[in-house]
């Protein structure tokens, strides 16, 4: 793939030049380093403001709002990058993979796949305030998810302000074929394998998830509060990773097998 680092450093990043920057790389499939080689006043109150105004952009092309993703509800991932909170951002109906096809690497950079908690909402989630219990009585239904997680960012190099811009390194998604009530399953519990070529590498339980995805949904809504929007009805939520991102390149076979939603397979493609 092309090697290209967009405007030299001085050059005058701009929330707009950022917004434009992103949506090329993704459209030409190509990565470039981070921003904040080169803008390093790009924090997070930054980073959202360059999410939503690209948000903006997709939406006038065409494409629909369908829910929020959220990353970093890992602590341990939190740790790793030295912030203390998870990331929000969108998911577009441009970004769901049906189930069965494979990973669609035509559009991808260096695409990695990570098992999720996927809430389908039954009720509009509108903080501040918002606790893990109402916000899990707003849940219609529960289902397993592979998020296909990619990044402009060269070798997945970024910082908090980065890949906030970024829409949290969004590429695709896929629910399983099971979706339940929330109140059937203890979710801190649910837990799931993740296989590559046949081998297992890598288990959790939600308990991954801020401890438990109803905390991390919970987050969620309290956050886009503070920007002046809530979680509708009908949206999907993708809580965020339960392992380590896993890498998918053409020919991979990963399977997702949770133990009560039923298992999500991907094949890379070619």
């Amino acid at each position: 793939m092309a090697q290209h680092t967009g405007n030299a450093p001085g050059d005058g990043w701009t929330i707009d030049t950022v917004g434009d920057e992103l949506l090329a790389c993704e459209a030409q499939r190509r990565d470039r380093v981070r921003f904040t080689e080169e803008w390093p006043e790009l924090d997070l109150a930054t980073g959202y403001a360059i999410q939503d105004r690209n948000l903006a952009a997709r939406l006038e092309r065409g494409e629909k709002l369908v829910g929020v993703k959220l990353g970093l509800t890992s602590r341990a991932k939190q740790q790793q990058m030295g912030v203390h909170s998870p990331f929000v951002a969108w998911l577009t109906d441009a970004m769901v993979l049906p189930a069965g096809d494979p990973v669609p690497q035509h559009r991808l950079i260096h695409p990695r796949v990570e098992p999720e908690l996927a809430f389908v909402m039954g009720d509009r989630l509108e903080g501040p305030g918002v606790t893990a219990a109402r916000a899990m009585a707003a849940v219609e239904s529960v289902w397993g998810a592979a998020e296909i997680v990619d990044s402009r960012y060269r070798n997945f190099s970024f910082r908090a302000g980065d890949v906030v811009a970024d829409n949290a390194s969004s590429g695709a998604f896929v629910t399983g074929p099971i979706g339940l009530p929330p109140f059937a399953l203890d979710l801190s519990l649910e837990a799931v394998l993740v296989e590559i070529g046949g081998a297992v590498v890598d288990s959790a339980t939600g308990a991954a998830v801020q401890g438990h995805p109803g905390e991390a949904l919970a987050w969620a809504a309290n956050e886009l509060a503070g920007r002046g929007q809530a979680i509708e009805a009908g949206w999907i939520v993708l809580t965020g990773g339960m392992t380590e991102a896993v890498a998918c390149p053409p020919g991979a076979s990963v399977a997702l097998h949770f133990t009560h939603l039923g298992s999500v397979f991907l094949n890379g493609g070619a």
